[in-house]
Parts: structure tokens; C-alpha cells; sequence
């Protein structure tokens, strides 16, 4: 069953320092757009210049496709 996933972070998260490897820090992909899942590839540069205020599709989740906005997001006041 196809279902759509929303990913919200700009970036990646580094773990932490019992999880390095040799080769020194893991980051696992937050944005949903690398193609090295779960790790960061740097995908998320696409999103710079995204709105806050918006979402956002990229064709085939892949971060050199077209991107399109959504939605405008709406938060309830608090």
C-alpha cells in the first residue's frame, strides 16, 4: 500500500559519538531526499530556499526533480 511521507527537517542528524564510525560522524537523512537512505548524501541542499510556511512534493522524492508547492501549512494557535 503506497502511502505519502512527510519529512519536515532542512538537514540531516548527526549521531551521537557511540555511533561514529572510523571514518567519523554518521548523519542519517531527514529530508527524504538522498538516494544513500538512511544516510545523508546532501539531497537536503535543495531545500534552502523552501518557505517555512509551505509544502512541498518533489517528483519521485528525488531532490533534482520539479518540486511544487502543496500547501500553504496552517498551525493551530496555541
Amino acid at each position: 500500500m503506497p502511502r505519502e511521507v512527510t519529512h519536515e527537517a532542512k538537514g540531516p542528524q548527526r549521531l551521537d559519538e557511540d555511533a561514529m564510525g572510523d571514518d567519523g560522524a554518521i548523519y542519517v537523512c531527514r529530508c527524504g531526499l538522498s538516494d544513500d537512505k538512511p544516510f545523508c548524501d546532501g539531497s537536503h541542499n535543495a531545500t534552502i530556499d523552501e518557505s517555512d510556511d509551505m509544502l512541498y512534493k518533489y517528483e519521485n522524492d528525488d531532490a533534482d526533480g520539479p518540486r511544487r508547492e502543496i500547501s500553504e501549512i496552517v498551525y493551530a494557535e496555541e
